[in-house]
């Protein structure tokens, strides 16, 4: 499938060049503000209309080297976390764009991995600092509000910017000519509005509104963070020598704290709906659904514990999503128990079947007659004749299901769960008999209603006893639908309960049918983000606090090499030779420069996609203004916490209300973001040594120019 085209010079790095190239189609994806694509096949002409990395990826052809090792990395990400990818492959492009740039300074490669590799490792260490703990997040869910997506709401995508992100605030600004027009006033974190996007111009300008200062007590009492003080212990890498002049002393309680008149306050995270409005990243809808999900969860834990104290966990893998294209908006809801579909002939035997405790079967394989478990070896000395027999199979087939009809009619069973597939035959067979059979089932599920009914899963029907069959399972239809949908489909949805179950369906609705992949997506990035936090019991500060600490500290790495010399590498070079050393000293300020200017493209295409600056060069003007604050003020990390705890201010829209709405905070889950940057730079480091088409040394007459550039098509 084609997707873009972009001119390789052969005379640099091929590989590199390659995971660019990838790495541009998904620049769209980064950030809460999403551009969806269509992909089309050239071959059928089909299109399908995607929106996130992974989806981009399934539809692009990667049958290059370059391209499968991307694919798996990605791949690895999202079937880990399910989160984070957008970012590992924007980093990707970024930082191979930065190794190649090393590579045509003439940079060692050795030192551009060892550099590359310590920058990030030092990197990590320094952003410790904007981690937030999460605590106790559940104490309080009883009688407390929940969680509601406003239509106007504010995501800092920058720490210092309150950009506006609600959907229909965003459909107006996205023509940049007209953002002047808007009349949107937008506060800055110290409380200065400003009236145009031009926000890179030096605060000092901007005078401070009065009515601002007017700001309700509980919007600054819930934004303000605590007195307590909290600093990193980590002040510096143990691989690269960090000196400045802040004084630190040691607290009773062990913890240092800076001696400078404006202290860094503490932040916590002790709300549920603060926290899932923090990850929320503008998917408010997918994140409601995810609050219902996990509250319905908290209810039927407190029901089955009774008076037992036993802290709540949000377990995951008992959340389950059913997509019913075709609908209105509307009906997506959380519901308790299974939903899935099945086929509109089975309407009449579930009508039937409803409102009553039915007996259940659990097959855990497939339920088909040449099925055989993964502990079934045939013997080597014995050949199957039969099988190759079309006739005496569909007659072995027929006498199967006979007997499977048999063992139900015997126990009295009339629903049927199998973890694989089912015999079509079987089905007719069962559904005239007034048995329901469904195939595909989740194994959780399977377990779920095992522990609930009673049921033993079996792997054959001759396995099946009276201890094995299950009771007091409900079926119903799961509402009424529009006619014309259900016509269309040829499915329907039905409701699969029984007491004391702990299972939660989330169900996804779409008129449009391109969308509903897209909403599954959303939904299990929000719900793993908050599954993440709550995890981990902690998150960071977000909206790019975290990358543009990155950029700061590896801007102030690179200045203190040029400034000591070979004194910053003496730390963690000191087995090496002398003309290493040397080598380190001459090349470590460009290869850290390099690698921050992946940061600062990160940034500055984040700013860029919430259409709230015309041009990156504009959002990295922004940039590069608070780059210089931070490392003015002698600690960028001090510096970012300091302009977070001054979020006391938010956004006025004159085009929907006159009031002052409250700015929440935005937060990113640590472990992802961090494996994340993790493999996008093992991938890069990974081409770099291993790819061998680099050419070097020859004469430009030597190379032919239709041979020294070349079309690489995605």
């Amino acid at each position: 499938m084609v997707m873009a085209c972009k001119v390789i010079n052969k005379r640099r790095h091929m590989g590199l060049q390659q995971l660019s190239s990838f790495a541009e189609t998904g620049r769209t994806f980064l950030g809460p503000v999403k551009s969806s694509k269509f992909i089309i096949d050239e071959e059928c002409h089909e299109s399908v209309l995607i929106s996130s990395t992974v989806r981009l990826l399934e539809s692009l052809d990667l049958t290059s080297a370059v391209g499968q090792l991307l694919s798996e990395a990605v791949q690895a990400q999202n079937n880990t976390y399910r989160t984070g990818t957008s970012t590992l492959l924007f980093l990707v492009g970024a930082w191979s764009s930065a190794a190649e740039e090393c590579l045509h300074l003439g940079v060692p490669i050795s030192l551009i991995v060892s550099v590359m590799s310590e920058g990030l490792n030092s990197c990590i260490e320094e952003v410790v600092s904007l981690q937030v703990p999460v605590h106790n997040v559940f104490d309080h869910m009883v009688n407390t509000k929940t969680f509601s997506g406003p239509e106007t709401f504010s995501v800092s995508v920058y720490p210092f910017l309150q950009i506006p992100s609600g959907t229909g605030l965003i459909q107006k600004e996205h023509d940049l000519k007209d953002v002047a027009s808007q009349s949107l006033a937008i506060y800055s974190l110290s409380g200065r509005p400003v009236k145009s996007p031009q926000l890179f111009r030096s605060q000092a300008k901007v005078e401070a509104d009065e009515n601002t200062s007017q700001a309700p007590q509980t919007l600054k009492n819930s934004l303000l963070a605590d007195t307590r003080c909290r600093k990193s212990v980590l002040t510096h890498s143990r691989h690269f020598s960090r000196t400045g002049n802040n004084q630190w002393i040691s607290k009773p309680d062990g913890v240092p704290e800076q001696l400078s008149a404006a202290t860094s306050k503490t932040y916590r995270c002790d709300d549920l709906v603060e926290l899932e409005v923090g990850l929320s990243h503008g998917g408010h809808s997918s994140m409601k659904l995810v609050d219902e999900a996990v509250r319905l969860q908290y209810q039927n834990a407190g029901m089955q514990q009774g008076s037992c104290t036993m802290p709540f966990l949000f377990d995951i893998s008992r959340i389950f999503t059913c997509c019913l294209p075709g609908l209105p908006e509307t009906f997506s809801c959380v519901c308790p128990g299974y939903i899935t579909v099945v086929s509109i002939s089975s309407t009449t035997l579930i009508k039937e079947l409803q409102n009553q405790p039915i007996r259940v079967v659990l097959v855990e394989g497939d339920l088909t007659e040449n099925y055989r478990h993964l502990g079934f070896n045939k013997s080597a000395s014995i050949k199957t004749v039969s099988e190759s027999l079309k006739v005496q199979q569909g007659g072995s087939e027929e006498l199967w299901t006979d007997r499977v009809l048999q063992v139900l009619i015997k126990f009295n069973v009339n629903l049927v769960l199998a973890q694989g597939n089912v015999s079509e035959r079987l089905i007719e067979k069962c559904t005239d008999s007034k048995r329901l059979v469904i195939g595909s089932v989740n194994g959780n599920v399977m377990q779920a209603f095992a522990e609930a009914s009673g049921a033993v899963q079996v792997a054959y029907m001759t396995q099946v006893n009276e201890n094995c069959v299950g009771t007091g399972v409900c079926v119903t239809i799961w509402r009424s639908a529009p006619f014309d949908a259900v016509r269309r489909t040829n499915r329907m949805a039905v409701m699969l309960k029984t007491e004391g179950i702990n299972l939660v369906t989330v169900v996804l609705t779409s008129p449009v049918t391109a969308q509903v992949q897209t909403k599954e997506d959303t939904f299990w990035t929000c719900a793993y983000r908050l599954y993440h936090a709550l995890k981990e019991q902690k998150v960071f500060l977000g909206g790019g606090a975290v990358e543009f600490l990155c950029l700061s500290h590896l801007q102030i790495l690179a200045e203190q090499s040029v400034s000591k010399g070979n004194q910053g590498c003496s730390g963690w070079l000191h087995n090496t030779s002398s003309w290493l050393a040397s080598s380190v000293t001459q090349y470590r300020p460009t290869v850290l420069k390099c690698l921050a200017n992946g940061w600062h493209r990160y940034l500055s295409t984040l700013l860029y996609n919430t259409a709230t600056y015309s041009s990156e060069l504009e959002a990295g003007t922004f940039i590069q203004h608070h780059l210089q604050n931070a490392t003015d003020s002698g600690s960028p990390s001090s510096y970012v916490l300091k302009e977070y705890s001054k979020l006391n201010s938010g956004i006025l829209n004159s085009d929907t209300s006159d009031k002052l709405e409250q700015i929440p905070r935005v937060y990113d889950i640590v472990t992802p973001k961090i494996e994340a940057w993790r493999r996008a730079l093992d991938l890069v480091l990974l081409v770099l040594q291993t790819d061998s088409e680099i050419i070097t040394g020859l004469e430009q007459t030597q190379i032919n120019s239709q041979e020294s550039e070349g079309f690489l098509f995605l």
